[in-house]
């Protein structure tokens, strides 16, 4: 049995599903997106991906063309008309179809916003064998836009990264600007020195990441130390530990960068204990 997703208002077989050939988010890469993980049918931290979905529509000057509560509402239904017990729902908001191609942005006054959305399922999703074994990463030059605090569905270099790592025979690459790391593929990248937390400061150089707000909170509450603050890749190697966090991966340790393994090449305390709280607590807020 297909999938049914949701498009424009309607729920549809998968294979019934169609967007205009003039929508911009296919023309212009012109759309943002959220992933939202589902855990025993409940969805993760929902009320921080609708905030930074907002943020992002509002950054490229878009609206949304369902309320809070409608979004709420559909993510349920499609959680529920495809039986998702452990997986995803992904939602694409783009600035619209305007009947014909332009650079320009059509008048949203005329054009209303398209929204897609759909799930997968990842049954066993918070069990995944990697967070017991760990990640190795390359580093990679980050040639991404400026925007990266908008997230938006321009993922062509972050695919053509988890093909450089893939490769490499790793699962993953970290970007490098300037010498310093601004985040993983499609996560955001973390250090362990001496039990200190170091993962780099909020701009626009970086994703805000949900799940790394969550899990920087749920270390603080649990009076561990954290240090927002940008780190190289030779600090990287020579550090204790280090992690990526997600809305799917939740928090994943990484074990090995650029071929340098760390600490024993298993992963480490930290990253194991934020894992565990983080999806302890996650769960319980679950809605």
């Amino acid at each position: 049995m297909s999938r049914i997703v949701y498009v424009n208002g309607d729920f549809v077989p998968e294979e019934d599903a169609k967007v205009s050939v003039f929508d911009r988010g296919f023309l212009m890469a012109d759309a943002v997106y959220e992933v939202t993980s589902v855990l025993d049918g409940r969805l993760l931290d929902f009320p921080g991906h609708v905030a930074r979905l907002h943020r992002s529509l509002s950054e490229l000057g878009m609206g949304c063309p369902v309320s809070d509560d409608d979004l709420l509402a559909i993510h349920r239904d499609l959680v529920a008309r495809n039986g998702i017990v452990d997986g995803l729902v992904y939602l694409q908001v783009t600035r619209g179809n305007p009947g014909d191609r332009d650079f320009v942005f059509p008048d949203p006054a005329v054009v209303r916003p398209g929204i897609v959305m759909f799930t997968q399922a990842k049954p066993g999703l918070a069990e995944s064998p990697a967070a017991r074994t760990g990640w190795r990463v390359i580093s990679i030059p980050d040639i991404r836009w400026g925007r990266r605090d908008i997230k938006t569905v321009q993922l062509l270099y972050p695919s053509m990264g988890k093909m450089m790592a893939k490769k490499a025979g790793v699962d993953d690459a970290w970007f490098v600007e300037e010498g310093l790391v601004t985040e993983g593929t499609s996560n955001n990248a973390y250090i362990v020195k001496d039990g200190c937390i170091i993962t780099r400061d909020l701009s626009s150089d970086i994703l805000h990441g949900i799940t790394r707000a969550a899990v920087l909170r749920f270390a603080r509450e649990a009076q561990m130390t954290v240090e927002e603050r940008a780190f190289t890749i030779e600090e990287a190697k020579a550090a204790d530990e280090a992690f990526v966090t997600s809305a799917s991966a939740f928090v994943m340790p990484v074990v090995e960068i650029d071929g340098a393994r760390l600490g024993a090449g298993t992963p480490g305390p930290v990253a194991t204990r934020l894992r565990e709280i983080y999806l302890e607590e996650s769960r319980k807020a679950a809605i």
